[in-house]
């Protein structure tokens, strides 16, 4: 024979529910209120900016003439979602133009990123590379230790890396 509920005991398990109902509410929302603080709220402003991925910018490079500007990035690194701000600049948006932009996660690229380690595999980290995909390792953000590391809040820094690396690469 089977037992059917009474209301005592359906009463119990409502009550139940509905008080555990503030703890589930409020996970929720500090899901929602820590994304952005460690990083994926991040804006790359791909509206403006047409970011490629590695081996599609490499192979547009080569064919363009144009040299590449790599950025490593997590989606989870804070200095990472301050950097991306950078490139809603007017002035780096216009100066993106003249570079195959390529952005890699490095966490969804591991032996990519591996490859482009110098001094390290920190985040964020920016190189330029030649239209033919070479790293040119001298140019750097003029930093002793991280030195692919550009001022994650100031675009001038990456505006002078630009410049020097059209420079390097007579553009």
């Amino acid at each position: 024979m089977r037992s059917t509920p009474t209301a005592t005991t359906a009463g119990v398990r409502c009550r139940g529910v509905l008080a555990a109902l503030p703890l589930v509410v409020a996970a929720a929302l500090l899901t929602v209120a820590v994304r952005p603080v460690l990083g994926g709220g991040a804006n790359w402003n791909d509206a403006q900016i047409k970011w490629m991925a590695y081996a599609d910018g490499v192979a547009a490079a080569k064919k363009s003439g144009r040299p590449i500007c790599l950025v490593f990035y997590t989606t989870w690194c804070p200095h990472c979602t301050n950097y991306s701000k950078v490139f809603s600049d007017p002035a780096v948006v216009k100066k993106a133009e003249s570079f195959v932009m390529i952005r890699v996660d490095k966490d969804q690229n591991k032996e990519l990123s591996k490859e482009f380690k110098p001094d390290g595999e920190y985040i964020p980290r920016t190189y330029f590379l030649s239209p033919d995909g070479k790293l040119d390792a001298s140019l750097t953000a003029g930093r002793e230790q991280y030195k692919y590391f550009y001022d994650e809040q100031n675009p001038a820094d990456i505006l002078a890396g630009m410049d020097r690396a059209l420079k390097q690469f007579g553009k």
